[in-house]
């Protein structure tokens, strides 16, 4: 949910509840003036007609549709009582809310309770008209406060979302300086200064950091194509012993792992940095039957059976880093495969799947595309299926590592 979205939603429950709680205690407060002015007039109805029995000792005559009654009793003492009651009008017809009083009156020797009910429908009728302006008002004001948040609060938001968008379009590549929005709130203000000198900072370490890389793997490139050119010359030497042509063939080896690390490390800064660009359409089941027809040496010297069901996907991306991925994939699918194993790869228009005979034990998903994380007995750079990953996440691809029925399974969801 969007900033605007959660203040708006806040704002306007909190308002409703406050309104809310706040009508509650308005029409208390209402109902108990209107008791109270109610509980007076009664007061001097019953005043009248204690008023009356002093004089005449008698009980005044009562007429038809008169809501006062007299009920003999033979208690001596009462507390007045005012109670809410029907009222009954019209010949008792038609029923209205009442309000009633209780009293002890004395005539001559007998005892009476005098009920005198007074109707509230006046009284109800204010209540609820005064209750109805209120609601209204209360809609009136979330109505005005939504409009407001809507309107008036996103425009203030505008820098704050023009600096998101600027943060979002950033490059760390690009050498422009990043064009934030003139404001005159100072939160927004102080934003705009931590981006810029946030932006600077970080293109400046990059820039940095990229002259380190390049100018030391161009450095290294030169030391080792001299040993390697060097040990192709010891090696081709006919009065070598054993001993020496064996300690040649490691440093031979130890070399050219060097140079494919090297390799591998420039490799993943450009794809960190998408410094890769060469983005074309082409069909992935094209590059796939390419590199298995490369590797078809590879396959048939450990007799592995590959078996593939592709279909024709397009896609769009650097075909260089497509190779890479393939490449990668089935070379860690080749390498980890004991001899007569199994390679199935599958192509559809929503997935690519890499299936592999291999250790009986499923490997740590959590770890295996982790930089420099290999198994035990693999002798590669462990930087093969962390490229892989890489990749896949430069064009949104999901990729991802599975145990199933005996086979290791990787996973490209489109």
């Amino acid at each position: 949910m969007k900033l605007a979205a959660q203040y708006n939603k806040a704002t306007l429950v909190i308002t409703f509840i406050v309104l809310f709680i706040a009508g509650c205690a308005y029409y208390a407060a209402i109902n108990y003036i209107v008791n109270k002015q109610l509980d007076h007039d009664l007061l001097g109805e019953t005043g009248e007609v204690e008023e009356y029995i002093n004089l005449h000792q008698q009980l005044p005559k009562l007429f038809e549709g008169d809501q006062t009654t007299f009920t003999k009793t033979n208690i001596t003492t009462f507390k007045i009582l005012f109670i809410d009651t029907p009222y009954h009008k019209n010949r008792g017809n038609k029923i209205e809310p009442g309000r009633a009083i209780k009293t002890l009156v004395d005539v001559k020797e007998d005892h009476y309770i005098l009920t005198i009910v007074e109707s509230k429908e006046a009284s109800e009728h204010l209540t609820q008209l005064i209750i109805g302006i209120t609601v209204l008002l209360t809609v009136i004001l979330l109505l005005i406060l939504a409009l407001t948040n809507r309107y008036i609060f996103s425009g203030l938001w505008k820098p704050f979302y023009h600096i998101l968008q600027q943060l979002k379009a950033f490059n760390i590549a690009d050498s422009n300086h990043t064009n934030l929005p003139t404001t005159n709130i100072d939160e927004f203000l102080q934003l705009n200064d931590a981006v810029t000198s946030m932006s600077a900072r970080v293109k400046t370490d990059y820039q940095n950091l990229k002259t380190f890389t390049e100018n030391a793997s161009h450095e290294m490139l030169t030391p080792i194509a001299v040993i390697t050119s060097k040990l192709d010359t010891l090696i081709q030497d006919e009065k070598l012993k054993a001993e020496q042509f064996e300690q040649i063939n490691d440093i031979y080896a130890a070399t050219n792992k060097l140079s494919r690390l090297n390799q591998s490390l420039l490799l993943l800064v450009k794809i960190d940095n998408d410094l890769i660009q060469d983005i074309a359409t082409f069909n992935l089941k094209d590059v796939i039957l390419e590199k298995e027809h490369q590797l078809q040496e590879l396959t048939q010297n450990k007799g592995i059976e590959l078996i593939h069901l592709l279909e024709d996907k397009e896609i769009t991306a650097s075909k260089y880093l497509i190779e890479i991925l393939i490449n990668n994939l089935f070379n860690n699918a080749i390498k980890h495969n004991p001899i007569n194993g199994k390679l199935y790869i599958k192509l559809t228009d929503k997935e690519l799947i890499f299936q592999n005979t291999g250790d009986r034990d499923p490997l740590n998903s959590e770890e295996i595309f982790e930089r420099f994380k290999k198994g035990k007995n693999s002798d590669g750079t462990g930087l093969g299926l962390t490229i892989a990953k890489n990749i896949c996440s430069q064009y949104h691809y999901r990729l991802s590592y599975s145990f199933e029925a005996s086979f290791h399974t990787f996973r490209i969801i489109f």
